[in-house]
């Protein structure tokens, strides 16, 4: 079973929450496949049990690029029925959109039919998502590990 953890990053931020997304993936004994939108394909997308996408935010909603991986994946929506979805958003100011933009990835995910879950209850917000404000401090990196852990679990129980 894999977790495809999909991520747009111009500045590294983004890459480095969807690093300890993987890692919590990976903690679980569920591979973390972990990919850029130029290099994700399909059947990335058809052969994980779960996606975990992230980008940093762009007037409120997700990056371009990683719209147009939704957008030209459409395909393969049927395949993506009851899969597990999660996102994670990185900006430059405290009110500058991130749950926006974790809601326009969630938004893509519900029209793929998809299972959607925010960040869990203990050890994190208990919000939409993960979310921080520059450079993932400690507790940002704990709060994506945690993430990724609990979609990895949320897979095993689903069976998909």
């Amino acid at each position: 079973m894999q977790v495809l953890v999909l991520y747009y990053s111009r500045g590294g931020n983004t890459r480095n929450l969807a690093e300890a997304v993987a890692k919590g993936v990976e903690s679980t004994g569920t591979k973390a496949l972990l990919k850029n939108p130029q290099e994700v394909t399909k059947e990335d997308f058809k052969e994980s049990a779960g996606v975990v996408a992230g980008s940093p935010v762009y007037f409120g909603v997700m990056a371009a690029d990683l719209k147009r991986v939704f957008d030209e994946f459409v395909g393969v929506r049927r395949d993506m029925e009851t899969k597990v979805g999660a996102a994670f958003a990185t900006g430059n100011f405290s009110t500058g959109g991130k749950e926006t933009t974790i809601i326009s990835i969630l938004q893509c995910m519900l029209i793929y039919g998809m299972i959607v879950i925010g960040d869990p209850l203990t050890g994190a917000t208990g919000h939409y998502g993960v979310a921080c404000v520059g450079a993932p401090d400690e507790e940002a990196l704990d709060h994506a590990f945690k993430l990724g852990s609990r979609v990895a679990e949320l897979c095993k129980k689903v069976g998909s």
